[in-house]
C-alpha cells in the first residue's frame, strides 16, 4: 500500500504541471488585462505596472518565472487586491471554507447514509417514498434559493440565528451555511446509498448470510459495507468542491472563504489569484482521489494495490 501511495503522489506531479500550464495560458487568452479600467490609466503608469508585475516580458518567460515561483510555494501578489499576496488570501480564507465544507460533508454522510439505508430496508414503503421525494427536492432546489429562505425564516421571522457573518466561526453563524451546503449532498448520498443498499441486499453473499441464520444487524452491516463503495467514489470530488468553498453560499452569508476568489479573479483578470485557486483545487482533487482509492481497499478486501 505504501508503495502505491508513493507512486500516486509521484504521478500527481506531472498532472499538476499540465493543469498549471493549461490554466496559465488559458487565462492569458481572455480579453483585457488586470489593469484595464473603465477610465484607462496613463500610458506611463500602465508601463510601470506591467514592468513591476513582469507583464512586459514575453509570455513564455512569464510562464517559467511563475512556474519557478510556484515550486518555491510563492503564488505571487494579487493584481486586484494589491495589499495582499495570493498566499495571504488563502491563509485567511481557506480555513473558513474548509470548516464549512468538512462540517457539511460530515452531515451529508451521516444523515444521507442513514436515510438511504432506512429507505432501502423499507423499500416501497411510505418511508422509502418520503426519502426518495425529499432527495429529489434537495437536488432540484438550488442553493441560491434555499439560502435566502433560511435567512428569512430563521434570521428574520424567528430571529434564532444570525443572518450573515463569520464572527470567528461562532456555531450560531455556521448553522445556516452548513445546512445549505449539506442539503444537496444529503440528497445525493441518500439516493446513492439506497440504490447500492438495495442491490447489495439482493446479492448472493447476503443470501448466504441469511441462510446461515446470522442476525439482521450483521447482515445490514455487510450490506452497508458493499453499499459504501459508490458513495465513497462520489465523496472524493464532492469533498474537494466543498472544502475549497462555495461561491453562492459564501457570498449570500457574507463569509470570508476562498470560494469567491476564483470568480473575482476571473472577472478582474487577476491572473495570480485565478492560478492560485486552480492549483489549490487541483491539489485537493488529487489528494481526495487518492484517499478514495485507499478507502476502497479498506472497505473491500478483494481490492489490492500491491
Amino acid at each position: 500500500m505504501l508503495s502505491y501511495i508513493f507512486r500516486r503522489l509521484l504521478s500527481a506531479i506531472p498532472t499538476l504541471f499540465v493543469i498549471v500550464t493549461i490554466a496559465f495560458f488559458l487565462i492569458r487568452l481572455a480579453p483585457g488585462g488586470p489593469f484595464d479600467l473603465e477610465r484607462p490609466l496613463e500610458a506611463k503608469v500602465m508601463e510601470n505596472l506591467n514592468r513591476i508585475y513582469q507583464l512586459d516580458r514575453p509570455l513564455i518567460e512569464q510562464y517559467w518565472l511563475y512556474l519557478s515561483a510556484v515550486l518555491k510555494g510563492d503564488f505571487g501578489p494579487s493584481f486586484y487586491l494589491r495589499d495582499f499576496s495570493v498566499a495571504e488570501l488563502f491563509a485567511r480564507g481557506l480555513p473558513v471554507s474548509m470548516t464549512l465544507g468538512s462540517l457539511a460533508l460530515t452531515l451529508a454522510v451521516l444523515v444521507g447514509g442513514t436515510l438511504g439505508a432506512i429507505a432501502a430496508l423499507r423499500q416501497n414503503s411510505g418511508i422509502d417514498y418520503l426519502v426518495t421525494g425529499l432527495g429529489a427536492l434537495g437536488l432540484t432546489i438550488p442553493n441560491f434559493v434555499v439560502a435566502p429562505i433560511f435567512q428569512i425564516v430563521f434570521g428574520l421571522a424567528l430571529a434564532v440565528l444570525p443572518i450573515a457573518g463569520w464572527n470567528n466561526g461562532s456555531p450560531a453563524n455556521l448553522v445556516m451555511p452548513v445546512l445549505v451546503l449539506a442539503l444537496p449532498q444529503i440528497a445525493v448520498v441518500a439516493r446513492m446509498t439506497r440504490a447500492a443498499m438495495i442491490e447489495n441486499l439482493r446479492s448472493n453473499h447476503i443470501r448466504t448470510l441469511r441462510s446461515l441464520g446470522l442476525p439482521s444487524l450483521t447482515i445490514v452491516k455487510h450490506a452497508l459495507r458493499g453499499a459504501a463503495l459508490p458513495v465513497v467514489s462520489y465523496l472524493g470530488p464532492a469533498a474537494a468542491a466543498l472544502l475549497t468553498g462555495s461561491v453562492v453560499v459564501e457570498t449570500i452569508f457574507g463569509l470570508p472563504g476562498v470560494g469567491r476568489y476564483f470568480v473575482e479573479g476571473a472577472l478582474n483578470r487577476d491572473y495570480t489569484l485565478v492560478m492560485g485557486t486552480v492549483v489549490v483545487v487541483a491539489v485537493f482533487v488529487l489528494l481526495f482521489n487518492l484517499v478514495v482509492d485507499i478507502l476502497y481497499a479498506i472497505i473491500d478486501p478483494r481490492i489490492r494495490y500491491d
